[in-house]
């Protein structure tokens, strides 16, 4: 297991992260293609052996011209020979990027419940919180009755409106479906309706319900069987329901398996006289939603430990921990789904200012240090940053300039250490390369795949053409602090403009999330960790 260690941190942040780079050793060939081409078949680079150089800065810019040095030369992964003529290279200026960073698929999310979370009356909105400048995605529940009102009948009309609302502004979703809310037993005669999601529909069917004490308060409240057969039917047939409808749509980042007790985080712990289905059973049930659900990521709730923690990971299902900063060992815990394959989830334990009170001995206080610590530890790709709608407030307005760098260390994160466009001017024809070293400074890999692109830019930025190939990256194979070169090169005839060669003219990176993406026109949505970023979302680099 690698571990950024809080040095490393503290130092990458005093300093710079351009810092705690390296340089890149190994050396891509150049993929000579026509100009401006776009291979349909995009090919995926190899894995960079580079070692890391602690403090080596990033390099300045340069141009020199150097004459061949035979009339025979050949450049090496260019489609033709190249015959006498002049070399000229110019290594870009790269600077880390300054302020929050945050990317798609990763990162943090606060709570997000409505359309209503986004006007300006709501006092932890946009307009009021500096901490939406980190989200990504929101996050929240939904309850089972309400989507499933009656036996084969669903409602998404809710969900959709929330999902629409948060695709508005450029957010996805972290879905979790609640069988049962113990929070709302206030007394012993709480309706049942108001904390017992299960639809009634279900016991109408024939499934048992049981009665316990909820420890908080006393009371007598009713609860599912989770065991009866009738119940579990209708759990796997609203999760098929749920996959027809929602497996890969975009909008939804993960889906929490939230079948089983309170909350359906997989405990009774409040609960006595309910007891959990057996470990066949929550199997059985894990084996269904991995059946169903072929592209959407699932995560196994907090206290689904042990046995069948290790299953969910051999089914490709991942584990969210809300016990996060307080509980100890919890992000050690989360390790073993890093060490998977697969992206870590943590949600904090409490609110913000109940972590402040803890006292170091049953559970841990929340510290800025401890924060980077679990953080880093846990290699987290996504991060429920509170439980009330005010806890994402009051961390970024005590701790704005730690939350705004975690934004380069959660997840993923793209930094070009290196970029050199060599063009060699022959009698023939005119070859342009363009090598760049990226590394991934985040603390997890990449898990979706992207499409790295290298166009010529004039001086207002609007493209000119494409230079070289589309270059795919497959999910989970750039991973944290991994080092990757990448080269794009065209050829020119000699009776052709060289686009390279017009004043003013320039480079500009981007990462798409789909090669259609690309050709359709739109925006690229990953963004590198390098000054340059323009509004678009691509890198100009700068000579």
């Amino acid at each position: 297991m690698k571990r950024i260690s809080l040095f490393v941190f503290w130092t990458c942040f005093a300093f710079g992260l351009s810092a705690c780079g390296d340089d890149g050793n190994s050396t891509s060939a150049a993929n000579g293609n026509d100009t401006g081409a776009v291979d349909e078949m995009s090919s995926s680079l190899d894995v960079s052996s580079s070692s890391v150089v602690p403090g080596t800065s990033l390099p300045s810019s340069s141009s020199e011209k150097v004459p061949l040095g035979s009339s025979s030369s050949v450049l090496e992964g260019s489609s033709s020979s190249v015959l006498a003529g002049d070399t000229t290279k110019v290594a870009y200026s790269l600077k880390p990027y300054k302020g929050p960073l945050p990317n798609p698929h990763k990162g943090f999310t606060l709570l997000t419940e409505g359309e209503w979370n986004f006007i300006p009356e709501f006092e932890y909105g946009p307009d009021k919180n500096g901490a939406w400048n980190l989200i990504t995605y929101g996050s929240g529940y939904q309850r089972w009755d309400e989507l499933n009102p009656a036996k084969g009948v669903y409602d998404w009309s809710v969900l959709e409106d929330l999902l629409n609302v948060l695709q508005k502004h450029d957010l996805g979703y972290a879905l979790r479906v609640f069988p049962y809310s113990p929070s709302y037993i206030r007394n012993k005669d709480t309706p049942a309706s108001e904390y017992d999601w299960t639809p009634e529909w279900v016991y109408k069917e024939g499934a048992q319900k049981d009665y316990a004490i909820f420890q908080d308060n006393g009371a007598r409240a009713q609860v599912p069987r989770w065991d009866d057969p009738i119940y579990l039917k209708a759990a796997k047939d609203f999760a098929t329901a749920l996959a027809a409808k929602y497996d890969g749509d975009p909008r939804l980042e993960y889906i929490d398996v939230r079948t089983f007790g309170e909350w359906g985080e997989w405990h009774v712990s409040h609960l006595d006289g309910s007891d959990m289905p057996s470990l066949k059973v929550q199997k059985e049930l894990l084996d269904h939603y991995a059946s169903v659900f072929k592209k959407t990521l699932l995560a196994l709730p907090s206290d689904g430990y042990g046995e069948i923690y290790t299953y969910a990971l051999s089914l490709g299902i991942t584990k969210r921990d809300d016990g996060f900063i307080g509980i100890p060992g919890t992000a050690d815990s989360l390790v073993r789904a890093y060490e998977a394959g697969l992206p870590t989830i943590a949600e904090n334990i409490g609110s913000y200012e109940r972590m402040l009170t803890f006292d170091n001995k049953s559970y841990m206080r929340w510290t800025p240090e401890r924060w980077v610590h679990e953080i880093t530890t846990a290699h987290l790709t996504y991060y429920v940053l509170e439980q009330e709608s005010d806890c994402g407030f009051q961390i970024y307005n005590e701790h704005k300039d730690l939350a705004d760098s975690m934004t380069h260390v959660i997840g993923y994160n793209f930094m070009v250490q290196k970029a050199e466009l060599l063009t060699v001017t022959g009698n023939t024809e005119t070859v342009n390369t363009l090598n760049i070293t990226v590394k991934n400074t985040g603390i997890a890999p990449c898990f979706f795949d992207i499409y790295v692109v290298a166009e010529f830019v004039n001086s207002e930025g609007k493209v000119l053409e494409q230079l070289g190939e589309t270059i795919k990256v497959a999910k989970g194979t750039f991973k944290d602090e991994m080092v990757r070169d990448f080269t794009f090169a065209n050829t020119v005839p000699a009776r052709q403009t060289n686009v390279a060669a017009l004043p003013g003219v320039s480079v500009a990176l981007s990462i798409y999330e789909s090669e259609e993406a690309f050709k359709s026109g739109k925006n690229p949505t990953v963004r590198f960790d390098n000054d340059g970023l323009q509004a678009n979302n691509k890198l100009l680099l700068k000579p």
